[in-house]
């Protein structure tokens, strides 16, 4: 049977939770177990986080060099597989997921500014976060066992990325572009070489699209249908959209060129919208006939 962030929680650590929290793990997981803010509860997560940065590298087998950085986060994530998982036992397994959770909430916290908020039992705690997106609670917990499950729709890091570096970001210190008011035109019939062309005309402040954007072949394959383009956040970000046949494609550029992108599948038909909204980016399509919208930061997922 494949296992699941659900089949491991049930079998490895639901047992060593108190019975009132098994009863009711809904309530656990909303309830401050430390109200008084005695520091000496909260003082067991980094705790926990300094024996998991000592004794992770010996149970996964590599050296991960666990400096309590947002950098050392994604070569954790790295190691956590699958296949890591099916080598260890299952008391090995248990201890690298409850003190790898409050490494990585230290990591948040040291570094962009997060606060514990405990919880029963400690492994449960999350990280409190006040960022551009808004104020979150960050199940880190919950993340390390997702990471570790077969089928996995985001790693550690993509989780980390996308609510953490990407919501702390300080875009503000990205040096402009162009006036942000500077109107682009749409590529009707998206090629490299035209794009490269079009750029070249139209915003010729931006000298390179950066080593990670496509090759020529890899943007021939995504055979957009247009590619429309928008100055934003003050002119200091490009972001640049597409249709294709199986969805829209998007790519952000500062100055110094290329720095994500994203796609998400849709519906051929209506054709899909990228928008500004306030200081965000509005994404309005359709899959399987029903209109989706939602927003982005203007610096990208």
């Amino acid at each position: 049977m494949a296992v699941t962030a659900e089949s491991l929680f049930s079998e490895l650590f639901l047992p060593k939770y108190p019975e009132d929290a098994r009863r009711d793990l809904a309530a656990a997981r909303r309830t401050d177990a430390n109200p008084a803010k005695n520091p000496s509860v909260a003082a067991h997560l980094p705790d926990a986080a300094r024996v998991f940065a000592e004794m992770a590298p010996a149970v996964l087998g590599k050296a991960l060099d666990l400096d309590f950085s947002d950098a050392s986060v994604h070569r954790l994530s790295a190691a956590l597989t699958p296949e890591a998982r099916d080598r260890l036992g299952k008391e090995d397994l248990f201890h690298l997921v409850v003190h790898g959770a409050p490494y990585v909430g230290e990591c948040i916290v040291r570094n962009h500014g997060g606060a514990w908020s405990v919880r029963r039992p400690l492994w449960e705690s999350v990280v409190r976060l006040s960022s551009a997106a808004g104020d979150a609670e960050l199940a880190v917990f919950h993340w390390l066992l997702k990471s570790l499950a077969d089928e996995r729709a985001a790693t550690l890091a993509d989780r980390y990325r996308a609510h953490v570096e990407v919501p702390k970001t300080r875009p503000e210190e990205l040096t402009p572009i162009a006036p942000a008011d500077r109107k682009l035109p749409r590529i009707a019939k998206p090629r490299y070489d035209v794009l490269y062309k079009h750029l070249k005309a139209h915003l010729p402040e931006l000298r390179d699209l950066g080593d990670d954007f496509p090759t020529a072949e890899r943007f021939a394959e995504l055979e957009l249908k247009s590619l429309s383009m928008l100055l934003v956040g003050g002119g200091r970000m490009l972001v640049m959209w597409g249709p294709s046949a199986t969805g829209l494609h998007a790519f952000w550029l500062t100055k110094e060129g290329f720095t994500k992108a994203a796609f998400w599948p849709c519906d051929a038909f209506p054709e899909p919208i990228v928008r500004p909204k306030d200081d965000k980016l509005e994404v309005i399509l359709a899959k399987d006939e029903k209109q989706q919208a939602f927003e982005l930061l203007w610096w990208g997922p």
